[in-house]
């Protein structure tokens, strides 16, 4: 009889080191083990691959069916926006200004070694977008003359470039792929059901598509928008328990309108000036869906968004098995390519690569696809499939006759769909706490290793007294800000500040974040 060890062997994963060893490194492995992106050459910017961009493609996509659903279209602003553009607007620009890129010269010559260097002195320089505000507010005052060319509701897509320091794949890169949604107004209260309903849709994009659970509600005045009136935001929390922003909508009141000069003929025929909003999110909502769903065997995609559905893998044992085995995957593959899943039509890729059939497998787990077909001999003679769910362990694969398959296939899909968005929603709930005292609040954000710190924390609903050197005092000691004032807040009930104790109207959502 085979005696059982008596230390459990650790199941070898295809991701080294686990989530619970090196977050951070597990991390970056599985945006390169996925083949996601890569560093590229230029400091601070990445190469986003072809499954990556194909995930950004499906993103934006979806994105901008909602954008025009509620009645925005698409345009395009300039790169460059001049320095003077952005000193019109005070706190904008202090906002800003250490994380922009500035063009000088317009010509590269060769010096006397032959070395290339900046010549033509522009009369005033440029800075590399770093959001579009001033330039599309500029654009904005040419165009409105009156109340009946209100309101104005574009999005771009667009680069972005921000001189971060620190930086790390689709969550901080100093150029990184967006959305600026930016619409003028002709009345206060237009403009904020406009920033309520971006929230709204990105609220609904993030649970929906990306599987990804979402608190809302308004940020503090330390983390808004720089000029901006109010911020609102959608908070997700990862698997290591911090807070990713997700999105963000702003209010911006009439404070870029006067900056620059946005102004019309009421109908009173009186002369105002418009209300605005922005609103966007960027690549980094690739970050979130890594740190949401992956595992230690790699990406795991929500459906909704996956560049690929099914994966489609021959078994060929012997060389003659070939022709007939191919043929027989190819046949799969046009009868679920006939399915539409959410409005799109399935996308199937057949594996021919000739490489071990365990590597093959493993590169697709490692690639987060939905679904994955095994198909050998004995599956084509008992005309079936072998089928592998991300979102289960290689233990609960299953055969399945294939026309059986076939027709059940956007279920699963949406069976996988659903499973991550409670996976998710599951450990949000499990890792948010109410807490009323300064001694239990710091032990919740506090590893019990320093030197090389454990998953700890999570989301704390505490109150504040809204002094923003109480919340100063929270980010100094502990790296924890507000990550959102919930505008349900009063539902909570009154209270005493966790800091200082002075009251309070409602609990806010404390946590550490990226």
């Amino acid at each position: 009889m085979k005696r059982e060890s008596s230390v459990a062997k650790q199941e070898k994963t295809a991701i080294t080191p686990v989530r619970a060893e090196n977050y951070p490194e597990w991390y970056q492995q599985v945006v390169k083990a996925a083949e996601l992106a890569e560093t590229s050459p230029v400091r601070g910017c990445m190469v986003i691959r072809p499954w990556g961009y194909t995930l950004w493609e499906n993103i934006r996509e979806g994105l901008d069916a909602m954008f025009k659903a509620t009645g925005h279209v698409n345009a395009y602003f300039p790169l460059f926006i001049p320095v003077s553009f952005l000193e019109k607007e005070a706190e904008h620009v202090d906002g800003f200004a250490k994380e922009c890129a500035v063009v000088t010269h317009h010509r590269l010559e060769a010096d006397d070694d032959g070395k290339l260097v900046p010549a033509g002195a522009l009369e005033e320089p440029l800075v590399v977008r770093p959001t579009s505000e001033t330039i599309i507010g500029a654009t904005y005052a040419k165009w409105v003359q009156s109340y009946r060319d209100l309101p104005i509701l574009i999005n771009q897509w667009a680069n972005v470039v921000r001189w971060e320091m620190r930086t790390r794949l689709f969550l901080r890169t100093a150029e990184f792929l967006w959305q600026e949604g930016h619409t003028a107004h002709e009345t206060k209260e237009e403009a904020w059901d406009e920033t309520m309903k971006m929230l709204e849709v990105y609220k609904t994009f993030a649970e929906t598509y990306m599987a990804m659970p979402v608190l809302t509600g308004e940020k503090t005045a330390a983390e808004r928008f720089p000029g901006a009136t109010n911020t609102l935001c959608i908070e997700a929390m990862m698997q290591d328990r911090k807070a990713l922003q997700a999105g963000t909508s702003h209010f911006l009141g009439q404070s870029f309108a006067k900056a620059s000069g946005i102004q019309f003929q009421s109908r009173d025929g009186s002369l105002e000036h418009a209300w605005t909003t922005s609103w966007g999110v960027s690549t980094r909502l690739i970050g979130g869906m890594i740190m949401t769903h992956a595992d230690d065997n790699g990406m795991v995609m929500p459906p909704r968004l996956a560049p690929s559905h099914v994966a489609i893998l021959p078994i060929c044992r012997k060389p003659e098995d070939e022709p007939a085995i191919f043929e027989y995957c190819n046949a799969i593959a046009e009868q679920l390519r006939t399915v539409t899943y959410h409005g799109r039509a399935l996308n199937v890729v057949v594996d021919k690569r000739e490489m071990n059939a365990g590597e093959k497998s493993w590169s697709w787990i490692k690639k987060g696809i939905p679904i994955t077909l095994e198909v050998g001999p004995r599956d084509m003679a008992s005309d079936s499939v072998f089928v592998y769910r991300r979102d289960t362990t290689r233990k609960d694969r299953y055969g399945q006759d294939k026309d059986a398959f076939v027709e059940s296939v956007a279920a699963v899909l949406d069976e996988i769909q659903a499973s991550l968005l409670a996976r998710a929603i599951k450990l949000r709930e499990d890792n948010t706490c109410t807490i009323d005292e300064w001694d239990a609040f710091c032990g919740f954000f506090t590893p019990e290793n320093k030197d090389r710190p454990e998953v700890h924390g999570g989301f704390a609903m505490s109150h504040w007294c809204d002094d923003p050197a109480c919340e100063k005092k929270i980010n100094d000691t502990l790296s924890v800000t507000i990550r959102c004032i919930p505008f349900d807040r009063t539902d909570s009930g009154k209270g005493a500040c966790v800091v200082c104790g002075g009251p309070s109207s409602g609990r806010v959502v404390f946590a550490k974040s990226y």
